[in-house]
């Protein structure tokens, strides 16, 4: 059950997560990003190496308390029992979010894969997919820092040119 703002259960992750890298107002850690810096890096290679959209194909999303259960963060099992407790104004934009920035990621495999013969295609698609990612990663580091911010899905849209 999420705690409202200023609940006691709420203040005392803040008071935990204060001097870590998890900000203290949003329970919310940058380190998540990450993971779709991986697949952001991975998709840019892709025009010059034709074979690693078959990696892009193995990456996988995996939800805020999964990165950090499998990752080295060192605040690790504070970030994910605070992940608990982060208030929606912070959570529902945040996941909102990464659920954009997963559809996209598969789209832009999809999309990369159609013209996989056509190195020219490839490139622009992968750069307008850079681009449209990085924009929501921007976003998500937004909500992060506790800016209550999303992208609508027609904004999404304009960034892929659908």
């Amino acid at each position: 059950m999420e705690q409202e703002p200023n609940g006691p259960l709420y203040e005392a992750f803040c008071a935990r997560c204060t001097g870590t890298n998890i900000n203290a107002q949003t329970l919310l850690a940058t380190d998540y990003l990450n993971h779709f810096n991986e697949i952001i890096m991975l998709l840019e290679m892709v025009p010059d190496m034709p074979d690693m959209l078959e990696e892009c194909r193995a990456w996988e999303p995996k939800s805020y308390p999964d990165h950090f259960r499998d990752s080295s963060f060192s605040d690790r099992d504070l970030a994910v029992e605070a992940y608990e407790h982060v208030p929606a104004r912070f959570k529902d934009p945040f996941e909102q979010t990464i659920g954009q920035m997963n559809e996209l990621v598969t789209l832009t495999m999809d999309r990369m894969e159609e013209v996989l013969e056509d190195p020219e295609q490839l490139r622009a698609r992968g750069r307008t997919a850079g681009r449209a990612l990085q924009r929501l990663i921007d976003v998500a580091s937004a909500i992060i820092h506790g800016n209550q911010v999303a992208l609508h899905q027609d904004e999404i849209d304009q960034l892929m040119g659908i």
